[in-house]
């Protein structure tokens, strides 16, 4: 069902003026290392193809759970949680920034506005909960004012 779900979100974020024949018979690593769970993502055929397992990988990007909220929800981007080394990047330098580009193509107008909005209040929070707060090493709390 998981699956499904993530594909059928696939489909509706991604329009059909991206190019995805990059992806074609190339595979796409993801792991979430908080979660100790990875996937691997392709596009053949017209369409999303994802495999728990796969031997080959073209790409990997790795970290944890919130880098991923944060680059869905649009607060932080690939390249900047890269060079702050809080996402691993590995592979076909070529393939990596096509992906990377893919991202910034994402049409969140796709998603219904109750999710939209849902991703982005969640991508809030996170964003949030990783500001220092006083230098003391304290982190903000979702409920924090703005400053």
């Amino acid at each position: 069902m998981q699956k499904k779900l993530l594909l059928e979100l696939l489909d509706r974020l991604l329009s059909e003026d991206n190019e995805l024949d990059s992806l074609h018979h190339k595979w796409l690593k993801i792991e979430v290392t908080d979660l100790k769970f990875s996937c691997y993502l392709s596009f053949a055929e017209q369409k999303f193809v994802i495999k728990q397992q796969c031997k080959k990988r073209d790409v990997i990007f790795s970290g944890a759970l919130n880098q991923f909220i944060l680059i869905a929800g649009r607060k932080e981007d690939p390249d900047t949680l890269f060079f702050q080394r809080r996402l691993v990047i590995e592979g076909d330098t070529e393939l990596d920034l096509e992906i990377k580009n893919l991202l910034d193509n994402i049409y969140f107008e796709n998603l219904s506005p109750f999710i939209e909005k849902s991703l982005n209040h969640f991508a809030t929070f996170v964003q949030r909960g990783l500001i220092p707060l006083g230098g003391k090493g304290v982190t903000a709390s979702f409920f924090a004012s703005d400053q």
